[in-house]
């Protein structure tokens, strides 16, 4: 883990200007257009992007397309791919502390978290599919001996990502791994408010020795630059991570441009179900905590909808308000900081209307509730509990995306069922309880792409994360995720 001493050095790192990451090098965007970057931590300017446009994007697809046909890594054999994302993966390691604390001073996440949840799960994430290129087969079709089938898995081509402000870097590495792995050029897009250890990843993937063209980074604003990559005729898939609306106008581009592939992973109002005869109420009431409150429930999986049982109820909020409480709101480069900032000025007004929307329709406000710390210039919230919540609220239907929690009682089990699946939404959940027998019916009840079980979060990168419903139908993690990265080519050959 990162020290105090490093975390103090590296945040007085002064970082200049960046440009785009086109073609191996960085350039300027085509306007010559910036944008500032401004930490949550303060509030202040530390740095800019570029602004890119449609211009940009044009070059970047031209610069993958010329890479991929060219076929130094689409042709290349998995031997030398995987030498090179495993290079790449160590090169993360070795930097991990500059990768880390340049995200925190981007997007506010507290250290403690991003330490392990950015560089150190994307390395992990490239070691992983770089482990996996030269262990995914084709097939041989069972036909007449007088016949071979082949199945070929082949590379799309030219892949577009674009990722959300939150996980970045770890999220990034969940859809350009893969996408590499498989033979892909790739074009990412960039949060616009947390775009810096993505441009710092191109120039270590270039270091690590990808060919130039292969990995390309255009920042700037999403309804510039994302629409320009999802309109784009020389595209063959976009992988996004994001809001609903934008996941929306993405399968719209698609059907007004060359039908691209658009495979979408689009957020949650996820319920964390807690039984009477959860096997541990005080360290549930923990880790539900934990599950909605860290990185300032700007995790797409959070447990935003607390359901617990009725018999336990006040025993439960007892423990859980205690929990929450006692974490410590602060400045995310200080390691003692249990909660770091909201992403963004944007973003914190944007919670607040929440909670003052939850105030109006009859929700109880337990705790929290109001924006702390402004004497920093930051942007931080309190841990925020409701409770006497229902399931035509406001709180209960939609993602908030901030550290705003909402508790609803129950009493049976189909109830805690109704109430699960009562949104659009349909990606995470969690279920406590030490019955067996229920724990399993829970799991195939819940219309959820995840479903937890006396635990809220943890799951690696050996299965697949993906939602239902409102929340999309993109899967990453896992060998699974290869599949969205390539073709399959039929080979029918007549042997005489």
């Amino acid at each position: 883990m990162i020290s105090q001493n490093a975390i103090d050095m590296l945040r007085k790192t002064e970082i200049g200007p960046r440009g785009l990451f086109i073609d191996g090098v960085q350039a300027q965007a085509a306007s010559g257009v910036t944008l500032p970057v401004i930490s949550p931590i303060d509030g202040r300017a530390f740095t800019s992007i570029a602004d890119g446009n449609a211009a940009d994007i044009d070059s970047a697809v031209k610069s993958a397309r010329k890479a991929f046909e060219k076929g130094s890594w689409s042709r290349a054999a998995p031997a030398f791919r995987k030498k090179v994302l495993t290079k790449l993966a160590e090169l993360v390691e070795k930097h991990v502390d500059e990768l880390a604390v340049l995200g925190v001073r981007d997007n506010g996440t507290e250290i403690g978290m991003a330490y392990k949840a950015e560089p150190l799960s994307a390395a992990g994430t490239i070691r992983y599919y770089a482990e996996a290129i030269d262990k995914v087969y084709g097939e041989i079709a069972p036909t007449a001996d007088n016949v071979l089938g082949l199945i070929h898995k082949e590379p799309l081509g030219v892949v577009g990502v674009i990722v959300p402000w939150n996980f970045p870097l770890m999220i990034g590495a969940w859809k350009i791994a893969p996408a590499l792995a498989a033979g892909n050029c790739v074009v990412v897009k960039p949060p616009e408010i947390a775009s810096l250890t993505l441009l710092r990843l191109a120039e270590l993937a270039a270091e690590a020795g990808l060919p130039a063209g292969v990995l390309n980074v255009v920042t700037g604003r999403g309804a510039v630059t994302g629409e320009a990559l999802g309109l784009h005729m020389d595209v063959d898939a976009i992988a996004f991570t994001g809001s609903g609306p934008v996941g929306r106008r993405l399968l719209e581009y698609s059907a007004r441009s060359n039908l691209k592939r658009v495979f979408l992973e689009l957020g949650g109002k996820s319920p964390n179900i807690v039984f009477a005869d959860a096997p541990d109420l005080k360290q549930a009431a923990i880790v539900s905590a934990n599950g909605i409150f860290r990185n300032s429930g700007q995790v797409c999986v959070a447990g935003s909808r607390l359901l617990v049982q009725s018999s336990v109820y006040d025993r439960f909020m007892d423990e859980l308000v205690s929990a929450t409480t006692r974490l410590k709101v602060g400045d995310p480069l200080d390691l003692t900081s249990d909660v770091g900032a909201v992403s963004s000025s944007q973003q914190l007004d944007k919670n607040l209307g929440f909670v003052a929307r939850a105030a109006e329709e009859g929700a109880r406000l337990v705790t929290g509730g109001q924006r702390i710390l402004a004497d920093t210039g930051g942007s931080y919230m309190a841990p925020t509990i409701f409770e006497n919540v229902t399931q035509g609220m406001q709180l209960a239907q939609e993602e908030v995306f901030g550290p705003v929690l909402g508790v609803m009682r129950f009493e049976t089990e189909e109830e805690a069922v109704r109430l699960a699946n009562s949104t659009v939404y349909g990606l995470a959940s969690a279920v406590w309880t030490a019955n067996l027998s229920t724990a399993h019916r829970m799991v195939r009840a819940i219309n959820a792409g995840v479903v937890h079980v006396n635990t809220y979060g943890g799951a690696d990168i050996t299965v697949p994360l993906g939602g239902v419903k409102q929340s999309g139908f993109g899967r990453d993690k896992s060998l699974h995720a290869l599949d969205k990265y390539t073709d399959l080519k039929t080979a029918w050959i007549a042997l005489g």
